[in-house]
């Protein structure tokens, strides 16, 4: 059954998309009901309301949402408290660039690595950019709580889903990252980040 406000997210319990949905809920303190979806067994509901039958998804009402961008900009401006991205113009557009540059540089090495169709070279050749590339951009992380910022935003929540992901992933950093360790192990704590874990996830670490 749906919860009252009928919000629904279809959500694959182990992938860094449907995490990052779900962690920007939590932090805004959405209540929703998450419908766990495995891959290949997909409910007739997420079928009807998606062409694609892909996760996350988001229904309200009416609504379908199933792309993790347009979800997120969505919770923002209809739940707008607590806010995730700048009020001016300018630097809400470097917030998305920041993001794009995420899901540029890292995401697409975390999603080469989970790849089953990849090779081990293919998969190892990843590890190393990613943990080189993670390490190379640590000190930026000793001088803000959150990635180049006082206040939590959407690039927190994109990013934070990943890193912990990293054991799982093959990927130790090394002491020369402690800023990144740091922030790691401080927003790993938020009691947001703890809510939005799946059972699956809380197994990675």
């Amino acid at each position: 059954m749906a919860v009252a406000n009928r919000l629904l997210c279809y959500s694959d319990p182990a992938d860094h998309y449907s995490h990052r949905v779900r962690y920007v809920l939590a932090e805004k303190g959405v209540g929703v009901e998450v419908v766990d979806v495995m891959p290949g067994q997909y409910p007739p509901r997420l079928v009807e309301v998606n062409p694609y039958a892909t996760v996350p998804t988001l229904v309200e009402r009416d609504l379908a949402l199933y792309e993790p961008g347009v979800i997120i900009e969505y919770l923002e401006e209809r739940y707008p408290h607590p806010p995730l991205m700048p009020v001016y113009p300018v630097a809400r557009a470097n917030t998305r660039l920041l993001v794009h540059r995420v899901q540029r540089d890292w995401c697409a090495l975390v999603d080469r690595i989970g790849d089953h169709r990849a090779t081990e070279e293919v998969k190892a050749s990843a590890r190393k950019e990613l943990r080189e590339s993670l390490t190379g951009v640590s000190p930026i992380f000793a001088e803000k709580p959150y990635f180049m910022s006082d206040e939590i935003s959407i690039i927190d929540c994109c990013l934070l889903p990943i890193l912990w992901r990293l054991p799982t992933l093959g990927i130790e950093l090394p002491r020369a990252a402690k800023p990144l360790l740091d922030y790691m192990e401080l927003n790993f704590a938020r009691e947001a980040f703890q809510a939005s874990l799946s059972a699956v996830e809380r197994g990675m670490r």
